[in-house]
């Protein structure tokens, strides 16, 4: 079931809502520890800032990115990878913060996935107009363990499909706080996020930021 597109409340949280076989949607899960969150995604940027990507094709991403973790995704005209360090710094990656990984944790077992334990979380930053196309998780060399995707700030559309990309997604509103959980036979399902309208948060402005957790190896 595709949600109102024009529900802007957070809503408190509720059952998980399944929108494919292995895959759900946790609304307001993240409420109760957003304000956590935000202050460790502040600290982890100031040490491995936010930076637009180039992907192997040669175009910028819309969506800024950094990582916190053991591992973390990066892309260049060599291709997509996970690396232990920063290629701006050359340092490792900060550490997952707690409330991270506890988050995380929860919010797989929520969703049927017992005893995640994430190694990299991607840290998305959108403005107004960024977008991120159909894509595959596919980098990970643990396809066993689910995806966790934390909402927070501007609300977004999530697009959801299946295991082709012809496949038509579904669309689903995504608001501050919800939490997206796919895995097993939809562990490989095309997502992406269409591009963010414009809007004011009341914490984070003109901008949403995606916590993405994966286990990488």
């Amino acid at each position: 079931m595709t949600l109102g597109l024009f529900d802007d409340a957070p809503a408190p949280y509720a059952a998980p809502e399944a929108i494919a076989p292995g895959a759900a949607l946790l609304r307001g899960f993240a409420l109760e520890v957003d304000e956590a969150l935000l202050q460790a995604v502040e600290a982890v940027t100031a040490a491995a800032p936010l930076r637009h990507l180039v992907t192997p094709g040669g175009y910028t991403m819309s969506v800024a990115m950094s990582n916190c973790g053991e591992l973390g995704w990066v892309s260049d005209r060599s291709g997509y990878r996970y690396d232990p360090r920063d290629p701006l710094s050359g340092k490792p990656w900060p550490p997952m913060p707690t409330c991270f990984s506890e988050l995380a944790l929860k919010a797989a077992a929520q969703a049927g996935f017992g005893n995640f334990r994430p190694d990299a979380c991607l840290i998305n930053r959108y403005e107004p107009g960024a977008r991120l196309s159909l894509h595959q998780d596919k980098d990970e060399g643990q396809l066993d363990a689910p995806i966790v995707s934390v909402s927070l700030g501007l609300p977004a559309v999530f697009l959801f499909g299946g295991l082709k990309r012809s496949d038509k997604p579904a669309r689903y509103r995504l608001l501050h706080g919800d939490v997206a959980v796919w895995g097993g036979p939809s562990r490989l399902a095309y997502h992406g996020v269409a591009p963010l309208t414009e809007g004011e948060h009341a914490r984070l402005g003109r901008q949403r930021i995606n916590l993405t957790f994966r286990r990488a190896r």
